[in-house]
Order: C-alpha cells, then structure tokens, then sequence
C-alpha cells in the first residue's frame, strides 16, 4: 500500500540565506481552487515580496500538479518546490515560498537550493499527516456475544470505537480501506448467522 501524506494544519518557516528571506507556507487544499485561493491570499500578504513562487498537487494519488516560478529564472523555484513535495509523498497540498531579495544574487544553482532548502525545513517542522480511507461499520448484536466480537475485531487490525449499552450493544469498527475485505467476508457471515446486525458503512477519511 502507498500511503500519501500531507499537513494538518498550516506551517509558515522562514530560512535566511544569503541575506535573501525565504518564506515558506503549506496548506491543506483538496482542490485546485482551494490551492489557487490560498497561493492569492499569500501573494497578496507579501504584496512587497520579490517573489511568491508556488506548487500544488492535488488529488488521492497526487495526480494533478502544477507549479511556478513567479518571476525567477525558469526551472529554479516552483520545479524545486514541487520535487519536494514529491519526495515526501504528498498529496493534497500547496506551498508558497515568499522571498524577499537581500541585495546578493544565489545563482541558477543556489536559487534551486534555497527553494528547496525553504521548503524541506517546512515540511520537516513536524511529521506529516498519513491520507488514509477508512471505512466504518456501525453494527449491533447482543450483550452475550459482544465481547467475543470484540476480541476478534483486533485480529483485524481494525478500532473499535463508540460503544453504545442501550437495548443490544451498538459499536462502529474502522479499518483502512485496503484491509476492510477480510473483515467485511467476516462481518456478512456473523450477520448471516443472526449474531449481528450491520445498519451502515461509511467511507471517511
């Protein structure tokens, strides 16, 4: 299974190099609009800036990404956003690297390492957050074999979670997605043979 990760919440991380600040932000964006709005809203905070230089990818495998480089020498700033984005496997996110020139000039090849110096000291500010689709099963069945239930959940690798004691025992059991197979053949034939009741399953995230 290949896992995508991205941010939880918002990080903003300012490198200093060679005079030059080097401002980068990540969001959280499941759009393309969400990730244009967002690289406006930076731009527009660092109006004063030399350069608001951007990349995004968006969607469950990380299949749509675009980039730019605002204003500096082709191939030096967005490229290098982009490929770290990349390399820590990332999905659903934008960035915004603001810079502001402090009079010395990198380079082409000191441009591409302070952009992605910038970006990886932001992305490595915390861990990131695994993407995962987990699906929820909410069932029922009777105090006599809610416990027996339980303990053979866990050998799913699934949670168990809002236990409900009212009438019979109601709980929701999630599990990513990739996994819920084994565990679903095994819900349908406890619920064939009337030892529980499945009244829905959700996909979350």
């Amino acid at each position: 299974m290949n896992y995508f990760y991205s941010v939880e919440k918002d990080r903003k991380v300012e490198t200093k190099i060679k005079r030059s600040i080097f401002i980068a932000h990540l969001h959280f964006a499941e759009t393309m609009k969400e990730a244009k709005e967002y690289i406006s809203q930076i731009s527009s905070e660092h109006k004063t800036a030399n350069h608001n230089c951007w990349a995004y990818i968006i969607g469950e495998k990380g299949d749509t990404f675009h980039s730019s480089d605002a204003g500096e020498p082709s191939g030096t700033a967005g490229k290098p956003i982009l490929n770290a984005l990349k390399k820590h496997k990332m999905t659903n996110v934008v960035s915004v690297v603001t810079r502001y020139f402090g009079g010395v000039k990198l380079g082409i090849r000191g441009l591409i390492e302070a952009y992605q110096e910038s970006m990886e000291n932001a992305i490595k500010q915390a861990p990131l957050k695994k993407l995962l689709n987990l699906i929820v099963f909410h069932l029922s069945t009777s105090y006599d074999f809610a416990e027996k239930l339980k303990h053979n959940i866990k050998s799913f690798n699934a949670d168990i979670s809002d236990i409900n004691y009212s009438e019979k025992v109601e709980l929701n059991i999630t599990i990513e997605e990739h996994k819920k197979k084994e565990l679903e053949n095994y819900l349908i034939e406890l619920e064939k043979a009337g030892k529980i009741e499945i009244s829905a399953t959700n996909l979350s995230s």
